[in-house]
């Protein structure tokens, strides 16, 4: 239990860093920025579509949310985002972004909040994906999320940190959805 908790103290430390680096830099929490789409609608609005199709539409979106997943692959990225509504999947390539950006993304955390502007397109494996051309961080999370596929396992912790199963578990998401729906009626 305590090597645990002096790894999870040391990722607080590292990302305190971190956010002290960015605050140097002149990071301020950007205001005004825009968001003209949930991600569940843009599921549901361009699922018909092929990947063609969205080709040709060039429908540009703005989007932020919680980085729930990041994957670097040299001069390629991938992320998932979460919003309200649920996930989406981002595309960076160091092609289409300015240099300083895609470090700035290869720096970011898992946990984080950013908010993304882009064109959708369809991958090979047919998902729904926004090719980003400009990224903000809103954000920096200072404490690390549970692993993904072992989630929050002790009940204690569950009920302890709501907040961190609200945003781990969809399930606990829909039902607390559905409840706040019912009292509200």
């Amino acid at each position: 239990m305590t090597d645990n908790t002096n790894d999870q103290n040391k990722l607080i430390l590292e990302r305190r860093k971190k956010l002290e680096s960015l605050r140097e830099l002149g990071f301020n929490y950007p205001r005004g920025l825009e968001i003209d789409a949930y991600s569940q609608d843009l599921q549901e609005q361009f699922a018909s579509l092929t990947g063609e199709d969205l080709q040709t539409k060039n429908q540009e979106v703005m989007v932020a949310g919680r980085m729930m997943a990041k994957r670097v692959m040299g001069k390629s990225s991938f992320s998932k985002i979460k919003d309200g509504s649920g996930e989406i999947q981002i595309f960076l390539s160091s092609s289409e972004l300015s240099q300083e950006t895609y470090d700035q993304f290869k720096t970011l955390d898992v946990g984080d909040i950013i908010w993304v502007k882009g064109l959708l397109f369809k991958t090979k494996t047919d998902e729904l994906t926004i090719n980003v051309m400009e990224l903000e961080l809103l954000t920096k999370s200072l404490r690390p999320l549970p692993e993904k596929y072992h989630g929050l396992t002790d009940t204690e912790i569950r009920y302890r940190q709501r907040y961190l199963d609200l945003i781990m578990s969809q399930d606990s998401q829909d039902v607390f959805k559905i409840r706040s729906k019912i009292i509200s009626k």
